[in-house]
């Protein structure tokens, strides 16, 4: 570091009071207040702490597969049997349906807000997501059955990531959010950068690398799904199309090795190990995107090879 300023919020200092005014300026009203931690289990603890205070009550809810972090507090808000351990960790933490369009019982290929859709039928209107709808059941049930008629919060990622890059149907969010808050409760998400460009750069990048993934997804059997956003982009693997079932650890591991063995790292994700996890740096190129689609194309095609 070129300076090191003081990083307690005992004294302040002009960057800190500079970034917090960058940060404000990116978020809508009222949210306009920063509070600064040393990392996203202890920014969950808090958020998770300051919900109680402030509401009064004492329930919480996240999305089943979500990953919130490992401290005890945030442990409890986490729904990943990998990431949980035999010690008492939770209290007052419930789990609703994580609205997977691709792996969950309802979703189809115009769910997504993404320049790419699942394979899976839809018979939706345009203007009319059913699966939406049931996802959004599943909440009302949680709230009317599993928690207190006034509750403290809702946690979700805004896409799901080590739960596996899940993308939620258009507009389920909202929704929900209206749901929590008519419950007293407060909704939490993790959130954007703006920086040299940052954004932008997550958008074309993020969105060539998503449309040439799919060109993939459509010449390979094993790749069941591609989606993400900007640079959180999943790659699902399957043993097939049609049944969806979740390619084996086994297999998974040869692709990784295989990437890894060629230049690229990738990711794991997803609740049965499946998921291609591909979160580059910011500052990734197009020449970056086409080395990392030849690397997978080529371990993808090996694998595949391997089956014959």
């Amino acid at each position: 570091m070129g300076r090191l300023w003081h990083t307690t919020n005992i004294y302040m200092h002009s960057p800190i009071h500079e970034y917090a005014e960058k940060l404000t300026s990116l978020l809508p009203d009222p949210l306009k207040v920063i509070y600064l931690t040393n990392s996203g289990s202890e920014a969950n603890d808090l958020a998770m702490l300051m919900a109680r205070v402030y509401t009064g009550n004492f329930d919480v809810i996240t999305f089943r597969g979500g990953y919130h972090g490992a401290s005890p507090y945030a442990m409890g808000l986490t729904s990943m049997a990998a990431y949980k351990y035999p010690i008492a960790t939770g209290i007052g933490c419930h789990t609703t349906m994580c609205p997977d369009v691709f792996r969950g019982p309802w979703g189809g290929s115009g769910c997504r807000d993404s320049p790419v859709q699942t394979i899976r039928e839809c018979n939706c209107s345009p203007d009319c997501c059913q699966a939406n709808d049931m996802y959004v059941q599943q909440l009302k049930e949680v709230l009317d059955t599993s928690v207190s008629q006034q509750i403290a919060g809702f946690f979700a990622e805004p896409i799901q990531g080590i739960g596996g890059v899940v993308q939620y149907p258009k507009g389920f969010l909202k929704e929900a959010y209206k749901l929590v808050r008519e419950r007293g409760g407060v909704c939490i998400a993790d959130e954007t950068i703006e920086e040299d460009g940052l954004q932008q750069n997550s958008t074309q990048v993020g969105t060539y690398l998503l449309t040439e993934l799919a060109k993939l997804r459509d010449k390979f059997g094993i790749i069941g799904d591609i989606r993400g956003k900007g640079l959180l982009i999943g790659v699902e693997m399957v043993k097939d199309k049609v049944s969806r079932e979740p390619l084996p650890g086994v297999e998974m591991n040869e692709i990784f090795e295989d990437c890894k063995d060629m230049g690229l790292l990738i990711g794991k994700g997803g609740v049965y190990g499946q998921m291609s996890r591909i979160k580059p740096p910011m500052c990734i190129t197009k020449d970056d995107a086409d080395f990392a689609l030849a690397v997978f194309g080529l371990a993808i095609q090996r694998q595949m090879a391997r089956r014959l």
